[in-house]
């Protein structure tokens, strides 16, 4: 027996075929509107202000609710800006074609208006249809609660039907766009250059973690997905390009969560004749500076917390940190066994295939970073944890790097670059040599970025900053699949 909806749906492909032998096209090629939605509302306010004659407006959206009283109908139409209600005034007027097809228009179809508009006795912005036309005829039924289609499954599998029925769904990424073009504004306005740099590459480097791999047939070769943008982006550094920045996809072959996605949109950008403390300050005036120009404020809800990107943001050490959090000063416990001893004293579960610095990791993650709700620096982390960052003066085994936080999330990486090509190779060995057998992770040395080195790059600060991670908190969103549009999934069962 069929279900309801395929009940529907086969009365919807024989509304297709009335409408077709009444010689309507069902979907036109073109339709002219003078107006959206809310230009539409804001015409009706002026004409109100004024009191000027009432023109007419051609109005196109979707239908997404209808009402009859008595010879009247009431629609209400929506598109990307918003909706309007549609006022049939006395529908046994229409002529025989025209009755025909409105009998036959259904919640979802997409309609073209013209019309006088007014207000309602209840105050509702309106269009007084005089011609209507229909530009697209809905073949399956929306989701029964439309207002407000709550399975997740059905929202990232068919984001189309979350889009329709969730305005905040479509408010996210409006504000998701804003958020990249306020990004890219800031850094062109500071003397930033874009640049596009490869996603196939020979060689997997700039990052450790797991590539895709893709054949190329011509070539006869296997090429991996970018996970980062860094040694192309720092090769434009040492060419002359004292600014650089790139706002692409990266890939890494790696665990799906509320933080992570295979495929994901990340901002690196550097700068010649600066350090970390100079993309420090960037930092946190960039993030204000979106914040603000996007929302108009520098106060963001987000779960429970309300949280302040004015800077200055508060600042502390990673050793500081952990040690504030968790108590343990990784200074004093200098290798992985007595690191490891002292964490299984405190309760933790230890993976004995992790080395030193992936145990500190484990320590931020763990004690830190659900504490670092307001926007916070964390910075000074271990050499062994940051194979590409440059010594601090004065401090053998601590680089000069830092980590953004805010709402528990990190959101970035930043380093003062390493560009001396004899201890970026020999950085570049251990960690080689500490991968050696590790499934998780695929590592090679990039020897062109090496000799590229040879050639001389300028003290530099480079920066990641995660867009997705970004844009859940500026749009208080949990999960980072609800700010990608087409999040990956399993496969349907």
């Amino acid at each position: 027996m069929p279900s309801r909806h395929e009940r529907i749906a086969q009365q919807r492909w024989e509304k297709l075929d009335r409408i077709r032998a009444l010689g309507i096209d069902p979907y036109p090629a073109r339709y002219h509107r003078s107006h959206t939605t809310r230009e539409a509302v804001s015409l009706l306010e002026q004409q109100e202000a004024s009191q000027t004659h009432q023109d007419e407006a051609s109005i196109a959206g979707r239908i997404m609710a209808r009402r009859k009283m008595g010879k009247s109908a009431f629609f209400d139409i929506h598109d990307d800006s918003g909706k309007i209600q549609l006022l049939f005034k006395n529908i046994n007027q229409f002529n025989e074609k025209d009755l025909a097809l409105f009998n036959d228009l259904d919640t979802g179809d997409i309609l073209g208006v013209s019309g006088k508009l007014l207000r309602t006795r209840t105050g509702e912005p309106t269009v007084d249809v005089k011609e209507f036309t229909l530009l697209a005829k809905s073949l399956q039924p929306l989701p029964e609660k439309w207002h407000g289609l709550t399975d997740v499954e059905t929202r990232y599998r068919q984001r189309y039907l979350d889009l329709i029925s969730n305005p905040r769904a479509r408010e996210t990424f409006h504000v998701r766009s804003r958020i990249i073009a306020a990004v890219r504004s800031y850094l062109d306005g500071h003397g930033f250059l874009e640049a596009e740099t490869p996603i196939l590459l020979p060689s997997a480097g700039g990052a450790l973690a797991q590539p895709f791999i893709t054949h190329h047939n011509t070539l006869d070769r296997d090429f991996f997905l970018r996970i980062a943008t860094e040694l192309h982006l720092k090769r434009l550094i040492i060419g002359g390009f004292d600014k650089v920045y790139e706002i692409g996809r990266t890939f890494r072959n790696e665990g799906i969560s509320t933080e992570h996605s295979p495929e994901f949109t990340m901002l690196e950008s550097y700068q010649a004749y600066a350090d970390y403390n100079d993309v420090m300050k960037m930092v946190e005036d960039m993030i204000a500076t979106v914040c603000h120009q996007v929302l108009g404020t520098y106060l963001v809800p987000f779960g429970e917390d309300t949280l302040n990107f004015e800077p200055p943001w508060q600042r502390l050490t990673l050793r500081d940190a952990i040690r504030q959090y968790s108590g343990i000063d990784f200074v004093q416990h200098p290798d992985v066994i007595r690191l490891g001893s002292k964490m299984k004293e405190m309760g933790m579960d230890v993976d004995p295939q992790k080395n030193w610095a992936k145990l500190v990791d484990e320590l931020l993650k763990t004690y830190i970073r659900p504490k670092l709700i307001q926007p916070t620096f964390v910075y000074d982390y271990p050499l062994s944890m940051s194979p590409l960052a440059k010594n601090k003066a004065g401090q053998e085994r601590v680089v000069e790097r830092f980590q953004p936080y805010a709402g528990g999330l990190e959101i970035g990486n930043a380093y003062s670059e390493l560009n001396d090509p004899v201890e970026q190779r020999e950085r570049f060995e251990v960690q080689l040599q500490e991968r050696q057998g590790d499934d998780e992770e695929r590592w090679a040395i990039d020897e062109d970025f090496l000799q590229a080195l040879e050639y001389g790059m300028p003290p530099t600060g480079g920066l990641g900053i995660g867009i997705d991670r970004l844009v859940m908190l500026l749009t208080n969103q949990q999960s980072i699949r609800e700010v990608i549009l087409f999040p990956q999934l399993k496969e349907k069962s």
